[in-house]
């Protein structure tokens, strides 16, 4: 009986070291698995980011070279379109199904992928996920920075001024680039401040293509601006 019995103790303690090891195995393969997830979240938003900025620049350089109302360009800002909806909805599922991605694991790259796709979008889609990204740097999980543009660039696609000044706009009518108007320009070094952005004259001359600040031009120009809201307002 005793043999028996110990026979039997022996059956279960080979039954449980199996067990043990298939969970070991188990949260192995799971532990790989994530890191896959992780590989190959990367690995999209380096291709995103990649697909979204060469047709970009593609276009950007034919504006430069035959003229932002060429063939060339319109041309190529449909080709520039097409791989941004493409895009548009790898972001808008990644953000909807797990929310904000860690830093951690995608960097500020592909932070900066997620926020470039953001804002070539719709104003209703910027719109909808604002709430998203202020989320993010409240978990210190996204730059100030990124937000900022965000909101500048949503402010300056509705008619509106602009906070920080990041925005520039290519207008037909001088055929230039130039500073989106901003709200109380005096103060705008300010705002930047406080969200640990630098003085607005070192932004513009350390762009690809430097603008020089012209504090008081840009003052005639908000002014402009607010008298020319105001009439639109009364048609």
């Amino acid at each position: 009986m005793k043999i028996k019995n110990l026979f039997i103790v022996y059956i279960l303690c080979i039954i449980a070291s199996c067990t043990q090891k298939e969970g070991g195995k188990e949260e192995k393969q799971l532990k790989t698995d994530k890191s896959l997830d992780e590989v190959t979240l990367v690995a999209m938003l380096d291709s995103i980011w990649w697909s979204e900025q060469l047709p970009i620049r593609r276009r950007d350089s034919l504006g430069r070279a035959h003229g932002y109302e060429s063939e060339a360009f319109k041309k190529q800002d449909v080709i520039y379109h097409k791989a941004h909806d493409i895009n548009e909805k790898k972001i808008l599922n990644l953000l909807d199904t797990y929310g904000w991605p860690n830093v951690n694991v995608i960097g500020e790259q592909g932070n900066q992928t997620i926020c470039n796709v953001l804002q070539h979008s719709s104003i209703e889609v910027r719109k909808a996920y604002i709430p998203v990204m202020k989320k993010a740097v409240k978990e210190k999980g996204l730059a100030p920075r990124l937000l900022a543009r965000a909101e500048d660039r949503l402010a300056t696609d509705r008619g509106d001024f602009q906070i920080y000044g990041g925005q520039i706009k290519y207008y037909s009518e001088t055929k230039s680039f130039n500073v989106w108007p901003i709200i109380d320009p005096e103060n705008v070094d300010k705002r930047r401040a406080e969200i640990g952005l630098g003085p607005i004259a070192e932004a513009l001359a350390n762009r690809r293509h430097p603008l020089e600040w012209d504090l008081d031009e840009q003052i005639r120009r908000s002014a402009e601006f607010k008298l020319q809201k105001k009439n639109d307002a009364k048609l």
